[in-house]
């Protein structure tokens, strides 16, 4: 279960990053769409869902912490890739993510082992000799806004520790996440495309978005929810440092982009690490 949410993210940041490369749709009508369709996607599961089991559809209402973090995370991630290549854009994402679980695990009292700290220090070291040569280049503000939406998707996740319903815990967040992405698209009017049959490039990024909401973000954050009930803060923040090695890998093979020596040696030292704190906390187990 975890490894098809894990695909799901990565999927995410493929899918993104070939919508937006061609600058034919804006980040905000793409982060609407995205959890427009994710919204409806989840909402008709949980109808069916209860149509099977004989239950009456119940108010979706579970607070709205979950979804202002969803939002934050849809919205900063779709921005942040307009200057940001694929592997490089998930591994700032996730980078952040695991240090901002570490230290929400650490403000819970939970300290980390010798060998956990060295699995981690390994990981992180991966992420920064592949990005460091970016915070020279203009694409600093899209490391700045892809960090943030790490601390969101980190917040998001630990909300969702504990769901006794992940899918309908995850369509009600898409639902209230909404009103948040057209208030978002606002300022943006003059900038949108309202129509996707305006032309075939156009078309495409639409079908990128829709495909990204209902299936890598809708399902792939519901079985995330599910996930989570087997996995403590720490785990579920290393876990997802494999994300950027399988988006590094979809960049190459289905947007096009190159296979770097430095992307390489990245992914080699960030699995590593993961295998060291993984390692670690089965035998502790």
């Amino acid at each position: 279960m975890s490894a098809l949410a894990l695909i799901a993210f990565a999927g995410n940041s493929v899918l993104c990053r070939l919508a937006l490369s061609d600058s034919v749709i804006h980040p905000a009508s793409f982060t609407l769409i995205r959890l427009f369709s994710g919204a409806l996607t989840l909402f008709l599961l949980v109808w069916l869902s209860n149509l099977a089991k004989g239950q009456a559809h119940r108010s979706l209402n579970r607070g709205w912490a979950a979804p202002i973090m969803l939002f934050a995370y849809a919205a900063l991630f779709s921005f942040a890739y307009i200057t940001l290549d694929t592997g490089v854009g998930a591994l700032i994402l996730f980078g952040s993510v695991q240090i901002t679980m570490v230290l929400i695990n650490l403000c819970k009292g939970n300290r980390l082992s010798g060998f956990e700290c060295l699995g981690l220090l390994l990981a992180c070291s991966g992420l920064v000799y592949l990005v460091f040569p970016e915070l020279s280049k203009p694409s600093v503000i899209g490391f700045v806004m892809m960090s943030v939406a790490g601390i969101a998707w980190a917040a998001y996740t630990v909300l969702g520790q504990g769901s006794s319903n992940p899918l309908a815990d995850t369509a009600s967040n898409f639902i209230k996440s909404i009103p948040l992405a057209a208030i978002l698209v606002l300022p943006f009017l003059d900038q949108l495309l309202i129509s996707p049959f305006a032309s075939e490039a156009v078309a495409r990024a639409w079908l990128l978005a829709i495909s990204s909401g209902a299936i890598t973000s809708g399902l792939g954050y519901a079985i995330w929810y599910a996930a989570l009930r087997n996995l403590n803060t720490s785990q579920a923040g290393v876990l997802q440092l494999l994300v950027p090695i399988i988006a590094s890998i979809g960049g190459v093979l289905i947007a096009g982009e190159l296979l770097t020596t430095r992307l390489v040696i990245a992914s080699a030292l960030t699995l590593g690490g993961i295998f060291i704190v993984m390692t670690t906390k089965n035998k502790a187990a």
